[in-house]
Order: structure tokens, then sequence, then C-alpha cells
């Protein structure tokens, strides 16, 4: 079996590598754990991490004590006939998190979940970014389909002190997509600091479908964390199961007081690493839509998994709870939001028996193999058994064609490490799951998305249609301590 003491400092070496030293240097210097460990942990651990790596999870907050907010809706600076635009900083702030105190973070305008940007279908947004941090940093919308340029590349930096305006054409259909920090060897500390944020695409085939609307249309942002004992945020590289307090739209085990009507939850998984499966206490739930927005008809789920990246739009009827009633969205680790029933409404939304119909996918002109595995030969996270490299072009697609992508993951329960889970996310792009193992894929999983869980040993395939313009764009574990140690490629859209 491999040394993990030795895996971890060939993990802090790439990170040096990558430019990262200063922060490689600030990390905790906790003893490692003997067990199978995979290699990865060498990202960040300074701008303000808590150094203690081995403190233990602390009681952050009682439950159910603070109320879960709302990210407020960003308004734009101006509107033209051309988009509407908006000025987002990249800064450091003292945030608000646990009662009574105060917990470093990286933050879209001082928010530890940055404002949401509500944007529609055909209509341009401008954003201009400025970088207040002391190192580059860069912005990815994450499902949105864009030029190369505007992507937030891995490693095209904003600088410090400087401003750049990334365009997004929003020609895509009504979806709940997401924006955060992608900056290569640093993404991961970035979004569990705070770099994290709902962007919504509303399209013009929802207005008549009369779904939960207003102030009864509910982003939820869900992730864990870990604290010490005066509020300030632990990445435990080696732990990642000491992360064991849940977050809901940035406040611990919140609860959020709702009427006896139908809510449309759209529900994000921000964490960098926890694999959510998610329950109402055996209440149903309604599932709509997933990363690339609505589903060709309604799915009726009590149970719901979702993988880092990935979104899912439910609507729940609390009008089949009495006032008074309490339901709980739990994982097996515990509770994450309750949802308290305490007054009336009217309720004029519905949930139409079919919601948005799938065209019927093209010809693919070609499949390619993509293997999930850390290669111990490098002692990293690998696709194909290589790592990141930006210089190295993986996949050459030409503009418009389809192509199915056959992803396996390797690391199962014989592998040197054990089995480890994946995910995959590709830019640019949403796709089609076409099968998992060659079984049709679940029902939630039918429509458009852009991440798709792997288990270990599971083979799922996937079709998707590169439309866009020319230039480089990534695709990656979204297990962000697994991109950050290598496990992300690069495709080209040509002509």
């Amino acid at each position: 079996m491999l040394d993990r003491r030795r895996l971890l400092a060939i993990g802090a070496g790439a990170a040096v590598a990558g430019g990262t030293a200063a922060v490689v240097a600030a990390r905790g210097t906790a003893e490692p754990v003997a067990g199978k460990t995979p290699p990865g942990h060498g990202h960040g651990g300074g701008h303000g991490l808590a150094k203690n790596a081995r403190m233990s999870p602390v009681a952050a907050a009682t439950p159910f004590a603070v109320r879960m907010p709302v990210p407020p809706v960003l308004a734009p600076v101006r509107r033209t006939a051309e988009a509407d635009e908006y000025e987002i900083s990249v800064k450091n702030a003292d945030v608000n998190v646990l009662p009574g105190m105060t917990t470093a973070a990286i933050t879209f305008n001082g928010q530890f979940v940055a404002p949401t940007i509500r944007a529609r279908s055909g209509r341009p947004v401008k954003i201009r970014y400025t970088n207040r941090l002391d190192h580059g940093a860069t912005v990815h919308v994450h499902g949105a389909h864009v030029s190369a340029d505007n992507d937030g590349y891995p490693m095209d930096l904003i600088a410090p002190g400087a401003s750049r305006t990334f365009t997004y054409p929003n020609s895509q259909p009504g979806a709940t997509l997401w924006y955060h920090d992608h900056t290569h060897h640093w993404e991961a500390e970035h979004v569990y600091k705070g770099m994290h944020g709902f962007y919504l695409i509303d399209g013009p085939d929802e207005y008549g479908l009369n779904l939960p609307s207003g102030a009864y249309d509910v982003p939820i942002l869900i992730r864990d964390a870990h604290f010490d004992d005066k509020g300030g945020l632990i990445l435990d590289v080696e732990r990642p199961e000491a992360r064991s307090t849940f977050l809901a739209n940035g406040k611990p085990q919140p609860y959020f007081p709702v009427a006896r009507r139908k809510y449309r939850f759209r529900l994000l998984n921000a964490s960098i690493h926890r694999i959510f499966e998610l329950d109402l206490g055996g209440a149903e739930m309604v599932q709509i839509g997933s990363d690339g927005g609505l589903l060709p008809e309604p799915v009726k789920v009590t149970k719901l998994t979702l993988a880092p990246g990935e979104r899912a739009e439910v609507v729940v009827d609390f009008a089949k709870h009495a006032l008074g009633s309490k339901l709980t969205l739990s994982e097996p680790s515990g509770p994450v939001v309750r949802f308290d029933v305490e007054r009336e409404a009217v309720d004029p939304s519905r949930v139409p028996a079919r919601l948005r119909p799938l065209p019927p996918l093209p010809s693919p002109v070609r499949t390619r193999e993509f293997k999930l595995a850390v290669a111990p030969s490098m002692m990293a996270y690998a696709i194909n058994d290589l790592e990141w490299d930006p210089n190295r072009v993986d996949a050459v697609i030409k503009e418009g064609t389809s192509e199915i992508w056959r992803i396996y993951n390797a690391d199962t329960v014989d592998s040197p490490f054990g089995g480890i889970d994946h995910n995959f996310h590709v830019h640019l792009v949403q796709f089609r799951v076409l099968d998992r193992d060659g079984k049709p894929p679940a029902p939630g999983e039918e429509g458009w998305k852009d991440t798709v869980l792997v288990r270990p040993g599971e083979s799922v395939r996937i079709q998707a249609t590169f439309k866009g313009s020319p230039g480089k764009y990534v695709y990656h574990c979204h297990l962000q301590e697994h991109s950050v140690a290598g496990m992300m490629g690069q495709l080209e859209i040509t002509p």
C-alpha cells in the first residue's frame, strides 16, 4: 500500500508547481492517519483558513435556530438595448454564518452566498468582475453556453486590482445555473470559502406552465463546512467527513417558514466533495428540473441524490400538511433545512403533466472513452491516466458535431485506494445521459445535464452536440479536491 504521507507530500508538490507555494506553506501540519488515501490533497489552506486541521468539528449551532435567507437578486447597474450589465467584486469579507460569530470568507460582493443573477433566455448579460484579492482569480458560470474567452478558463486569471467584463448570451432554455471560482489549484478553496452563487435563466416556455413563482420560487444552495470554535472555516483535506455542519443558503441547519401551498425549490450542491442523499422525511417531492432546466415530465420522488455541482428543481406541496407541520430536508448524516408550515395561502400554481419536450438526438460522429481514476504512477487524480496539462489538448471537436462519451470510474473497491466516487462536468454544452452500465438513466436524469455522478466501477454514456465558438474548454471531476489534483482535461472546438 502506498504511504499516505508520501501521497500528501506529492500532492503538495504539485500545488507548489502550479504556483501556490505560499498557500501550501500555510497548511496545517497534522500527522497523517493510516489507511487508504488517494492523492491530490495539496491544494490550499491559506487565505485565512483555520490552520489546525486536527481540530474536531464543533457544535456549530443549534439546529433550526436561525431562519434560512433567500439570496438577494442583484440589480443591473444599467440596461441597454444590447444587454443587462452588472458589476461584481471578488473580495475578502468577514461574514455572519454561525450565530454570534464572524467568518473570514472569499466572496462575491461581500456575501457568503453571492447575489443571484436573474437573466432571461435570449437576453445577454454582461458582468464586470473586479478582483480585489491579492492574487489572481477567475469566474465560471456553470452550465452556461458561452464563448471560450468568457468561460472562466482556469489559467486565464483576472489580476489583482484588475477588472474584466464577461458576456453571457443566455442563448439556451431556462435553467438553474450557478457561478463560482475556477482558478486552477485554488478553486476548491475559493468555493469552500464562499465564491458561489445562483445564475438563473428564465425561459419563455415556462411562462405558460403556471409553476410556482415569485416568493414561492426559492433557490437553496446546500453545502457542508467545518468550523473552529471561533467561527473560522477549516479545510481539513485529509478528513472531508469532518465537514459536519450543513449549510442552506449560508446558514447552519436553518428553518424556513412556508405557507400551505406549492413551492418550487432550486437545489444546488455547492460542496467541494460531499454527495448529498436527500429526503424530506418520506414526504413526496416532484422533480421538475435538473442541470439544464425542465424535465420532459415531472417525476415523483422521495429521495434525491445530488453530487457536487448538480442541481435539481423540485416542487413540494405543503397543502398536503397541516398547519404547524415541520418537514425536514435531511441526508443520512443529519438535517439540512426544516420547512415550518405556518400559514394559509391561495395557490394558483400547478405542475403540468408535460414540461419541456426533448428534441431527437442527432447522429453522433464518434465515441470517446474517458477513464476516471487515481494514477499511482503519478500519485495524482487523472483522466485516461493523464493529469491536467494546459498545454495539451485531449479532444479536438469540429463545431456543431455530436459525440458520445463513455465515462468509466476505474477507482473500484479493488483498486489501490479503494472505491472512490467521481463525477464529470463538461463546459460549453449540456448533454443527455444515454445509459448507466447499459441500463436507462433514472427518470430525473432524462433531461439536459452538465454534471453526472459516476460511482466506483460504473460506466455512464452521454451524448453532447458541441455548438459554440472555436476555442478551448475544460471537462473535469467536480469533486473539486479531485480536479485541483489533476482530474481535468481539455477539449478544443475547431471551425
